[in-house]
């Protein structure tokens, strides 16, 4: 008798566990129907703040490199041959006027075939004022015609070329302002004197030359940086700062943050770029938020949490 009871307890602890699963199942299936109706707005994938342009007045400006060069060369070498090298009297580096003597000479008159007692002296003489930038010539030497004995910088005068390209090159009018950076800081000052009219067909780059009225202690062939202003003043224009823009290839571009809070990319052209802020001449209207920063860890779509910078 126990054993028939026991038996219908089985059998109905089974059909309770049945029907308890089944409501289960019956729960689950509601519960993803109802999460199906239910529309997803997604997690915020970035909590990010926003900027917008800002008007800014800057001046228009060319950013180049290139080298110191000396404004002009004198090459200085003998005029007759056979005089032999008595005494030089400058080195590199020496500063020297016009007139001043570089070199004195012997010239050896002979009577028959012996030599005189007495020699005629001639000398060789800057032919301008400047500094000596190479020196050639040996005590004890014969002199040659058209062998240089030394270099002349005139007037000591040295200027900047810079390397630009065709685009740029007719952005320059001769006088325009340039600063030039040399050493180790050192900012000097001068104007645009030349513009070549042609670029080189290998390279694709001309150049121009930036007079340097105040080039005292630089060094010719040094290599420099400078900016030249194109603009004859400042003009007003729209910024954003630099960790707003991005860039993937030859593209710059922007996160504009729409009204349901989500990215989407805006290709923006960039200008100049000063500090820590950067010109932006089209893809982006006034007014319109953007990622301000931690636009890297963004893709197009993404929902983003706004808060205020």
């Amino acid at each position: 008798m126990n054993k028939i009871k026991n038996k219908k307890w089985i059998i109905g602890g089974v059909m309770v566990s049945a029907l308890a699963a089944a409501g289960i199942a019956s729960v689950s299936s509601t519960s993803v129907a109802e999460e199906a109706k239910t529309p997803t707005t997604g997690r915020p994938a970035l909590t990010v703040t926003t900027t917008t342009l800002r008007q800014d007045k800057w001046a228009r400006s060319l950013t180049a490199n290139g080298s110191i060069l000396p404004w002009q060369e004198a090459i200085i070498s003998a005029q007759v041959q056979g005089l032999r090298i008595a005494e030089v009297k400058v080195s590199i580096g020496d500063h020297v006027q016009q007139g001043d003597v570089l070199v004195t000479m012997d010239n050896f008159v002979r009577s028959g075939d012996e030599v005189a007692d007495h020699a005629t002296q001639s000398r060789i003489v800057a032919p301008d004022s400047g500094i000596i930038s190479a020196a050639n010539a040996n005590v004890g030497s014969m002199s040659q015609p058209g062998v240089e004995l030394f270099r002349l910088i005139r007037k000591s005068r040295l200027e900047w070329r810079a390397d630009l390209t065709a685009d740029e090159l007719m952005l320059l009018r001769k006088g325009m302002t340039a600063e030039v950076t040399v050493g180790e800081g050192r900012i000097i000052r001068g104007t645009v004197r030349a513009i070549s009219p042609s670029v080189n067909a290998q390279t694709r780059y001309g150049y121009a030359l930036v007079t340097l009225p105040n080039s005292a202690g630089v060094i010719a062939g040094a290599y420099a940086r400078g900016i030249i202003d194109i603009s004859g003043g400042k003009r007003t224009l729209a910024t954003l700062p630099q960790s707003a823009v991005m860039q993937r290839g030859s593209k710059n571009y922007v996160f504009h943050i729409g009204p349901d809070n989500r990215v989407n990319e805006h290709t923006v052209v960039i200008g100049q770029r000063v500090g820590d802020r950067v010109e932006i001449k089209q893809g982006l209207k006034e007014n319109e938020p953007v990622v301000e920063t931690g636009g890297a860890f963004l893709t197009e779509g993404d929902v983003v949490q706004v808060v205020k910078g």
